[in-house]
């Protein structure tokens, strides 16, 4: 009897992390072409970055509790592109003429913190392509953050104000922004602890930009999830080092449903 008890107790304390592993907090980060993301809380907050309605990618109509756009260019600004838009932050706001302002933002929305740290869409201090704001986020415990069109390496303060990153989104497409070698010495400099995930790149029917394929080259950990367009991130996850995941711009096919037999129409002879 003693000795069932302890193999009962045995493989209780086995199945143990298994099924809190399955019960273990997620958040999940979605990618809809270009620079535009869904990040899903725990709680199922929705943040949307950088709304877009480029043709290939197709209409996202997604929902938002926040809305964050890094600068007011037309691939990156497209409320239309969102059902329910929430509450919308700009991290830069036209100012006279050509000019543009950065906003400054540290706001909590519930249990979201969203700021901004200056940047600029170009090497030439925004001579070329004016301002960009870098968007940090902080739920659940963890740091994303998105660097919209930046287009320069980051100054020590820059690096300091953003802080500690547990995941990244960079801009490795080049023309407008950073090409594939810029954004790899972006990485070091910030040096993400979960995830890299590259954005605003070529991709097929999309030819704007260059692909992400020097950004690619000699990664050590890459994850190729071309299949889905959703990263699932338990809150409470550990790495030795950060993984480069290249998602898909969709989410994965619906199957096809099965046809009922009983209402499908009789053949006739």
């Amino acid at each position: 009897m003693n000795r069932l008890l302890f193999t009962l107790a045995s493989l209780a304390a086995l199945a143990a992390p298994a099924a809190a592993q399955d019960d273990a907090k997620k958040v999940k980060l979605r990618w809809f072409g270009q620079s535009m993301f869904q990040l899903e809380t725990a709680a199922g907050k929705l943040v949307v970055f950088d709304p877009q309605m480029i043709p290939t990618f197709g209409p996202p109509r997604l929902s938002a509790d926040v809305t964050l756009i890094s600068h007011p260019h037309n691939d990156h600004n497209q409320l239309e592109a969102l059902k329910e838009k929430g509450r919308v932050f700009e991290g830069v706001r036209a100012g006279k003429g050509t000019k543009t302002e950065w906003v400054t933002v540290d706001e909590k929305v519930g249990a979201i913190r969203v700021r901004t740290v200056g940047t600029y869409h170009d090497t030439t201090n925004g001579m070329q392509r004016g301002k960009n704001s870098v968007w940090v986020v902080e739920a659940d415990g963890l740091t994303f953050a998105h660097l919209g069109d930046l287009g320069h390496e980051l100054t020590e303060a820059q690096v300091k104000a953003i802080g500690k990153v547990d995941v990244l989104m960079v801009p490795v497409g080049g023309i407008y922004t950073l090409n594939g070698e810029q954004a790899k010495k972006i990485v070091e400099q910030i040096k993400p602890r979960l995830f890299v995930l590259p954005m605003h790149y070529g991709v097929p029917g999309y030819d704007d930009l260059l692909p992400a394929t020097e950004f690619l080259e000699e990664q050590k950990n890459l994850k190729k999830l071309t299949d889905t367009n959703e990263l699932e991130i338990p809150v409470e996850m550990k790495a030795d080092e950060p993984a480069v995941v290249l998602l898909g711009w969709k989410g994965p096919a619906k199957p096809e449903p099965v046809p009922d037999p009983k209402k499908q129409p009789e053949k006739k002879p």
